[in-house]
């Protein structure tokens, strides 16, 4: 992280600040989706439902109702905890987890973009363009370098959370959760309240990269907001720079985007 920090000042390329941007926005959304499944041990295939609802709660509240950005930010945070909650009452509580979990998520993520598609509420598939309003006030910067030390903040924050967990007694209880349900039960660990406590949690951090997403490019489409390459995106980051690990996301989300990147323009190139 103290690598990253030094990087505005060392570099002002845009095409390597947007390579950079996008990098960690993902790696702050794989974290989330690393509380829930690498601490927890609950694999998530529709994280997308969280990531999207950040995005087109904040693009709404800004663009149809004329919200102030920040308001805007915090009520996406808390939808996504919200809906974190009612997936985690509704699943848990019924006993699912495993594949059988996974499958619920994604049905969700799924629902999610059927819905986002086709009401107007959402302009369907023409998706949300917000208005360009640069400044601080609305949380919009106009030199990348600005959006990316933003990032660099949240994404800080985000790992700090992840530290907290790993030596708090929460993350113990969801570590036992993760290496033997049953045995986390005889031991006294209420399995529904800390499961859907870690969904929620989860729900809101992964909720926060779709409203930094939002705010960076000004425009959310069910695509992007939902679709299923954005859970996969969330699930290769963790999984890849180490499940279960404080860095990893981040590692992960580097290494990703930098094959692709070179992947991409491999193809591209005549």
């Amino acid at each position: 992280v103290a690598l990253l920090a030094v990087v505005p000042v060392v570099v002002h390329s845009n095409v390597v600040l947007n390579f950079l941007v996008i990098a960690l926005m993902i790696a702050l959304a794989g974290q989330g989706w690393n509380i829930l499944g690498g601490y927890g041990g609950q694999y998530s295939f529709g994280h997308a439902a969280f990531f999207g609802t950040g995005a087109y709660v904040t693009a709404i509240l800004q663009a149809r109702y004329g919200v102030n950005a920040w308001p805007a930010f915090a009520v996406g945070i808390i939808a996504g905890a919200a809906l974190g909650g009612v997936i985690g009452a509704l699943t848990f509580r019924s006993g699912r987890r495993g594949s059988y979990f996974a499958l619920v998520t994604l049905a969700f993520a799924e629902t999610f973009h059927v819905l986002a598609t086709g009401l107007d509420f959402t302009s369907g598939g023409q998706g949300i363009n917000l208005p360009w309003h640069p400044g601080f006030a609305q949380f919009q910067f106009a030199d990348r370098r600005a959006s990316y030390a933003v990032m660099l903040v949240l994404l800080a924050l985000a790992t700090g959370l992840a530290l907290w967990l790993r030596r708090s007694r929460f993350g113990a209880r969801l570590a036992a959760i993760r290496e033997n349900e049953d045995a986390a039960r005889a031991l006294g660990v209420n399995i529904v309240r800390t499961k859907t406590a870690a969904l929620a949690l989860s729900g809101a951090i992964t909720a926060l990269g779709g409203v930094v997403y939002c705010q960076t490019y000004l425009f959310v489409d069910p695509q992007i907001a939902f679709g299923v390459e954005r859970s996969v995106e969330m699930l290769l980051v963790a999984m890849i720079g180490g499940a279960g690990t404080v860095w990893g996301p981040i590692f992960g989300a580097i290494a990703l985007h930098a094959v692709a990147d070179t992947a991409r323009a491999w193809i591209q190139t005549p």
